[in-house]
Protein backbone atom coordinates (compact mmCIF):
# COMPACT_ATOMS: atom_id res chain seq x y z
CA UNK A 1 0.00 0.00 0.00
CA UNK A 2 1.71 3.16 -1.46
CA UNK A 3 1.89 6.39 0.36
CA UNK A 4 0.96 9.26 -1.79
CA UNK A 5 0.77 12.85 -1.35
CA UNK A 6 -2.56 14.33 -0.60
CA UNK A 7 -2.57 16.85 -3.80
CA UNK A 8 -5.08 13.89 -5.94
CA UNK A 9 -7.58 14.39 -3.21
CA UNK A 10 -7.60 18.38 -3.17
CA UNK A 11 -7.92 18.12 -6.75
CA UNK A 12 -11.09 15.91 -6.51
CA UNK A 13 -13.25 17.80 -3.55
CA UNK A 14 -11.88 20.97 -5.13
CA UNK A 15 -13.48 19.99 -8.11
CA UNK A 16 -16.84 18.42 -6.32
CA UNK A 17 -17.09 21.61 -4.54
CA UNK A 18 -16.67 24.15 -7.23
CA UNK A 19 -19.39 22.01 -9.26
CA UNK A 20 -21.53 21.92 -6.27
CA UNK A 21 -21.36 25.67 -5.51
CA UNK A 22 -21.77 26.51 -9.05
CA UNK A 23 -24.99 24.20 -9.56
CA UNK A 24 -26.27 26.34 -6.89
CA UNK A 25 -25.21 29.75 -7.93
CA UNK A 26 -27.06 28.40 -11.28
CA UNK A 27 -29.70 26.70 -10.19
CA UNK A 28 -28.66 23.75 -11.50
CA UNK A 29 -29.01 25.23 -15.19
CA UNK A 30 -26.08 25.59 -18.50
CA UNK A 31 -25.40 29.46 -16.96
CA UNK A 32 -22.46 31.66 -16.95
CA UNK A 33 -20.79 32.72 -14.05
CA UNK A 34 -19.14 36.17 -12.92
CA UNK A 35 -15.83 36.26 -12.07
CA UNK A 36 -16.45 38.34 -8.98
CA UNK A 37 -18.65 35.12 -8.31
CA UNK A 38 -16.58 32.49 -8.72
CA UNK A 39 -13.93 34.38 -6.87
CA UNK A 40 -15.82 34.25 -4.05
CA UNK A 41 -17.20 30.98 -3.66
CA UNK A 42 -13.63 29.35 -4.25
CA UNK A 43 -11.89 31.69 -1.42
CA UNK A 44 -14.94 30.31 0.88
CA UNK A 45 -14.20 26.83 -0.51
CA UNK A 46 -10.54 26.68 0.21
CA UNK A 47 -10.41 28.06 3.13
CA UNK A 48 -12.99 25.66 4.55
CA UNK A 49 -10.89 22.90 2.89
CA UNK A 50 -7.84 24.93 4.52
CA UNK A 51 -9.66 24.46 8.03
CA UNK A 52 -10.68 20.77 7.85
CA UNK A 53 -7.29 19.51 6.55
CA UNK A 54 -5.21 21.20 9.40
CA UNK A 55 -7.61 19.17 11.60
CA UNK A 56 -8.21 16.06 9.91
CA UNK A 57 -4.95 15.56 7.57
CA UNK A 58 -5.99 13.08 4.44
CA UNK A 59 -3.52 10.44 3.46
CA UNK A 60 -3.73 8.88 0.01
CA UNK A 61 -3.39 5.44 -0.63
CA UNK A 62 -3.17 3.11 -3.47
CA UNK A 63 -4.14 -0.15 -2.46
CA UNK A 64 -2.83 -2.94 -4.37
CA UNK A 65 -3.15 -6.57 -2.37
CA UNK A 66 0.65 -5.92 -0.98
CA UNK A 67 -0.66 -5.30 2.36
CA UNK A 68 -3.70 -7.73 2.30
CA UNK A 69 -1.18 -10.65 1.59
CA UNK A 70 1.30 -9.77 3.58
CA UNK A 71 -1.53 -9.34 6.71
CA UNK A 72 -3.06 -12.77 5.38
CA UNK A 73 0.62 -14.67 5.80
CA UNK A 74 0.83 -12.85 8.67
CA UNK A 75 0.82 -14.49 12.07
CA UNK A 76 -2.16 -12.12 13.39
CA UNK A 77 -4.60 -13.25 10.66
CA UNK A 78 -5.83 -16.80 12.34
CA UNK A 79 -6.97 -14.84 15.67
CA UNK A 80 -7.99 -12.15 13.78
CA UNK A 81 -10.30 -13.82 11.11
CA UNK A 82 -11.62 -16.11 14.75
CA UNK A 83 -12.54 -12.72 16.32
CA UNK A 84 -14.55 -11.86 13.17
CA UNK A 85 -16.49 -15.20 13.06
CA UNK A 86 -17.78 -14.83 16.68
CA UNK A 87 -18.77 -11.30 16.11
CA UNK A 88 -20.48 -11.64 13.29
CA UNK A 89 -22.60 -14.45 14.09
CA UNK A 90 -23.05 -16.71 11.31
CA UNK A 91 -25.96 -19.76 12.75
CA UNK A 92 -28.13 -18.82 9.95
CA UNK A 93 -25.96 -17.65 7.33
CA UNK A 94 -24.57 -19.42 4.41
CA UNK A 95 -20.97 -19.34 4.18
CA UNK A 96 -20.52 -16.76 1.15
CA UNK A 97 -22.90 -14.28 3.44
CA UNK A 98 -20.19 -14.78 6.21
CA UNK A 99 -17.15 -14.15 4.52
CA UNK A 100 -18.67 -11.18 2.89
CA UNK A 101 -19.23 -9.70 6.10
CA UNK A 102 -15.95 -10.85 7.26
CA UNK A 103 -14.40 -8.84 4.69
CA UNK A 104 -16.44 -6.01 5.88
CA UNK A 105 -14.70 -5.79 8.92
CA UNK A 106 -10.84 -5.65 7.54
CA UNK A 107 -10.08 -2.36 7.63
CA UNK A 108 -7.37 -0.17 5.29
CA UNK A 109 -4.89 -0.92 8.01
CA UNK A 110 -5.23 -4.72 7.02
CA UNK A 111 -4.65 -3.86 3.48
CA UNK A 112 -8.61 -4.02 2.78
CA UNK A 113 -9.98 -0.76 0.78
CA UNK A 114 -13.87 0.04 2.17
CA UNK A 115 -15.90 -3.14 0.68
CA UNK A 116 -18.85 -0.70 1.86
CA UNK A 117 -18.12 1.00 -1.47
CA UNK A 118 -20.42 -0.01 -4.35
CA UNK A 119 -17.66 0.07 -6.93
CA UNK A 120 -14.90 -2.12 -4.37
CA UNK A 121 -17.92 -4.67 -3.54
CA UNK A 122 -18.80 -4.81 -7.41
CA UNK A 123 -15.12 -5.22 -8.83
CA UNK A 124 -13.01 -6.32 -5.99
CA UNK A 125 -15.34 -8.16 -3.55
CA UNK A 126 -17.87 -10.07 -6.16
CA UNK A 127 -15.07 -11.41 -8.44
CA UNK A 128 -13.51 -13.33 -5.99
CA UNK A 129 -16.68 -14.95 -5.17
CA UNK A 130 -17.55 -15.83 -8.09
CA UNK A 131 -17.21 -19.85 -9.58
CA UNK A 132 -17.08 -20.74 -5.51
CA UNK A 133 -19.26 -23.46 -3.99
CA UNK A 134 -20.85 -22.49 -1.00
CA UNK A 135 -20.32 -25.17 1.98
CA UNK A 136 -21.74 -25.24 5.40
CA UNK A 137 -20.76 -23.15 7.92
CA UNK A 138 -18.56 -23.83 10.31
CA UNK A 139 -15.39 -22.28 12.27
CA UNK A 140 -12.89 -24.21 10.43
CA UNK A 141 -14.39 -24.18 6.92
CA UNK A 142 -14.78 -20.41 7.63
CA UNK A 143 -11.20 -20.08 8.04
CA UNK A 144 -10.31 -21.87 5.67
CA UNK A 145 -12.34 -20.55 2.65
CA UNK A 146 -12.11 -16.52 3.82
CA UNK A 147 -8.58 -17.40 3.68
CA UNK A 148 -9.06 -18.57 -0.38
CA UNK A 149 -11.10 -15.59 -1.22
CA UNK A 150 -9.18 -13.11 0.59
CA UNK A 151 -6.38 -13.84 -1.19
CA UNK A 152 -8.43 -13.84 -4.78
CA UNK A 153 -9.26 -10.03 -3.56
CA UNK A 154 -5.53 -9.18 -3.04
CA UNK A 155 -4.86 -10.40 -6.62
CA UNK A 156 -7.89 -8.37 -7.51
CA UNK A 157 -6.44 -5.62 -6.05
CA UNK A 158 -2.99 -5.75 -8.06
CA UNK A 159 -4.67 -6.06 -11.28
CA UNK A 160 -6.90 -3.00 -10.14
CA UNK A 161 -5.69 -0.91 -7.37
CA UNK A 162 -7.75 1.18 -5.30
CA UNK A 163 -7.50 4.42 -4.36
CA UNK A 164 -8.24 5.80 -0.88
CA UNK A 165 -8.63 8.62 1.19
CA UNK A 166 -7.72 8.20 4.58
CA UNK A 167 -8.33 10.46 7.94
CA UNK A 168 -7.86 9.50 11.48
CA UNK A 169 -9.15 11.99 13.96
CA UNK A 170 -8.07 11.61 17.26
CA UNK A 171 -10.01 13.30 20.57
CA UNK A 172 -7.62 13.75 23.19
CA UNK A 173 -8.95 16.37 25.20
CA UNK A 174 -5.99 18.87 24.02
CA UNK A 175 -8.94 21.42 22.52
CA UNK A 176 -10.72 21.61 25.78
CA UNK A 177 -7.37 22.17 27.75
CA UNK A 178 -5.95 25.12 25.51
CA UNK A 179 -9.63 27.17 25.75
CA UNK A 180 -9.54 26.44 29.81
CA UNK A 181 -6.48 28.21 30.14
CA UNK A 182 -7.54 31.25 28.50
CA UNK A 183 -10.22 32.54 30.37
CA UNK A 184 -10.50 35.31 27.67
CA UNK A 185 -11.36 32.98 24.95
CA UNK A 186 -13.31 30.78 27.27
CA UNK A 187 -15.55 33.86 28.20
CA UNK A 188 -16.09 34.74 24.57
CA UNK A 189 -16.98 30.85 23.39
CA UNK A 190 -19.58 30.78 26.55
CA UNK A 191 -20.90 34.22 25.61
CA UNK A 192 -21.24 33.06 22.33
CA UNK A 193 -22.88 29.41 22.78
CA UNK A 194 -25.37 31.25 25.30
CA UNK A 195 -26.57 34.14 22.57
CA UNK A 196 -29.48 32.13 20.76
CA UNK A 197 -30.56 30.09 24.19
CA UNK A 198 -34.32 31.05 25.95
CA UNK A 199 -34.31 32.48 29.48
CA UNK A 200 -37.03 33.35 31.71
CA UNK A 201 -38.11 36.75 32.90
CA UNK A 202 -35.76 36.41 35.48
CA UNK A 203 -32.84 35.91 33.23
CA UNK A 204 -32.42 32.30 34.13
CA UNK A 205 -31.87 29.00 31.53
CA UNK A 206 -32.80 25.63 31.78
CA UNK A 207 -29.98 23.10 32.08
CA UNK A 208 -31.53 21.02 29.47
CA UNK A 209 -29.72 23.66 27.38
CA UNK A 210 -26.42 22.60 28.41
CA UNK A 211 -26.54 19.88 26.63
CA UNK A 212 -27.65 22.15 23.35
CA UNK A 213 -24.78 24.73 23.68
CA UNK A 214 -22.04 21.86 24.27
CA UNK A 215 -22.83 20.54 20.49
CA UNK A 216 -22.35 24.88 19.53
CA UNK A 217 -18.87 25.04 21.13
CA UNK A 218 -18.15 21.48 20.53
CA UNK A 219 -16.17 22.53 17.21
CA UNK A 220 -14.20 25.40 18.75
CA UNK A 221 -12.64 22.56 21.55
CA UNK A 222 -11.74 19.86 18.84
CA UNK A 223 -14.64 17.79 20.08
CA UNK A 224 -17.23 16.57 17.08
CA UNK A 225 -20.91 17.35 17.56
CA UNK A 226 -23.33 15.13 19.14
CA UNK A 227 -24.05 11.95 16.99
CA UNK A 228 -21.51 12.22 14.87
CA UNK A 229 -19.22 9.80 16.87
CA UNK A 230 -20.61 7.06 18.87
CA UNK A 231 -17.78 6.52 21.47
CA UNK A 232 -17.44 10.42 22.11
CA UNK A 233 -21.61 10.80 22.43
CA UNK A 234 -20.97 7.59 25.41
CA UNK A 235 -18.51 10.21 27.24
CA UNK A 236 -20.00 13.15 26.61
CA UNK A 237 -23.96 11.25 28.30
CA UNK A 238 -22.41 9.90 30.84
CA UNK A 239 -20.54 13.47 32.11
CA UNK A 240 -24.31 14.97 31.78
CA UNK A 241 -25.93 12.25 33.31
CA UNK A 242 -23.36 12.98 36.34
CA UNK A 243 -24.73 16.64 36.03
CA UNK A 244 -28.46 15.57 35.55
CA UNK A 245 -28.92 18.14 32.93
CA UNK A 246 -32.41 16.92 32.48
CA UNK A 247 -34.02 17.69 36.25
CA UNK A 248 -35.68 21.00 34.82
CA UNK A 249 -33.99 23.24 37.11
CA UNK A 250 -33.59 26.99 36.14
CA UNK A 251 -30.16 28.31 36.57
CA UNK A 252 -28.67 31.74 36.53
CA UNK A 253 -26.28 32.14 33.65
CA UNK A 254 -23.31 32.50 35.94
CA UNK A 255 -24.24 28.87 37.28
CA UNK A 256 -24.89 28.08 33.56
CA UNK A 257 -21.13 28.99 32.41
CA UNK A 258 -19.83 27.86 35.34
CA UNK A 259 -21.66 24.11 34.77
CA UNK A 260 -21.02 23.94 30.98
CA UNK A 261 -17.11 24.92 31.85
CA UNK A 262 -17.28 21.75 34.43
CA UNK A 263 -18.92 19.62 32.03
CA UNK A 264 -15.37 20.32 29.63
CA UNK A 265 -13.15 19.92 32.67
CA UNK A 266 -14.80 16.18 32.69
CA UNK A 267 -15.01 15.51 29.39
CA UNK A 268 -11.35 16.41 29.25
CA UNK A 269 -10.17 14.35 31.48
CA UNK A 270 -11.92 11.30 30.60
CA UNK A 271 -10.11 11.89 26.82
CA UNK A 272 -6.82 12.68 28.35
CA UNK A 273 -7.12 8.95 30.29
CA UNK A 274 -8.41 7.36 27.19
CA UNK A 275 -7.98 9.23 24.05
CA UNK A 276 -10.55 8.44 21.45
CA UNK A 277 -9.42 7.82 17.64
CA UNK A 278 -11.56 7.65 14.64
CA UNK A 279 -10.23 7.00 11.15
CA UNK A 280 -12.52 7.51 8.14
CA UNK A 281 -11.98 5.82 4.26
CA UNK A 282 -13.27 7.22 1.42
CA UNK A 283 -13.04 5.20 -2.56
CA UNK A 284 -11.91 8.49 -4.37
CA UNK A 285 -13.59 8.31 -7.94
CA UNK A 286 -13.21 10.81 -10.87
CA UNK A 287 -15.44 13.29 -11.05
CA UNK A 288 -17.56 12.87 -14.48
CA UNK A 289 -16.23 15.20 -17.55
CA UNK A 290 -19.28 16.12 -18.09
CA UNK A 291 -19.55 18.31 -15.17
CA UNK A 292 -16.70 20.22 -16.79
CA UNK A 293 -19.64 22.17 -18.94
CA UNK A 294 -20.88 24.36 -16.00
CA UNK A 295 -17.19 25.94 -15.33
CA UNK A 296 -17.81 28.91 -17.56
CA UNK A 297 -16.95 32.19 -16.12
CA UNK A 298 -18.45 35.18 -18.20
CA UNK A 299 -15.79 38.31 -18.30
Amino acid sequence: MDHQSGGGIWKLTLFRNVFQVLKEFTHGKQQKVSKTGLKEALSDILLGMAAGLKRDPIVILRMDGEDLLEFINGPSYEAEMVSIFSQIGCEDASLRDCITKALEKLTVDQGMPPSSDSWVMRNIVEPALESWDDKPVSQETFLEESKKVAKRVAQNLKEEPVIVAHSVNTFDGSGIKRLLSNKFELDKLLNVGLENVPKDRNGKISKEYLRVVLDVVAPSVGLPQIGAVEQMDKVVADVLNRIDVDDGRMIKEDEFKKLLTEIMGSIMLQLEGNPISVSSNSVVHEPLPSSLSLLQAST
